[in-house]
């Protein structure tokens, strides 16, 4: 069996944020914006470690929580 990887996924419905961490987020040093409100956590060599979408859930949608899907290879 291979190496276990663990992913951290945060739905902040206060903030309407989706967070994907793929390490630890306490080693976040730096935030870069890119389209679509999408913001890349790097750390401090660079590397991406998570990532968050602002405005998830468009108005229309705020009523119902979103759907996840995992998907393991």
């Amino acid at each position: 069996m291979g190496r276990v990887v663990r992913v951290r996924v945060n739905y902040d419905e206060g903030t309407n944020t989706f967070d994907v961490w793929f390490d630890d987020p306490k080693k976040e040093a730096i935030c870069e914006e890119t389209v679509d409100e999408v913001i890349l956590k790097k750390d401090k060599q660079g590397k991406v470690i998570g990532f968050e979408k602002l405005n998830f859930l468009t108005a229309k949608k705020t009523d119902k929580k979103p759907r996840v899907e995992f998907v393991f290879s």
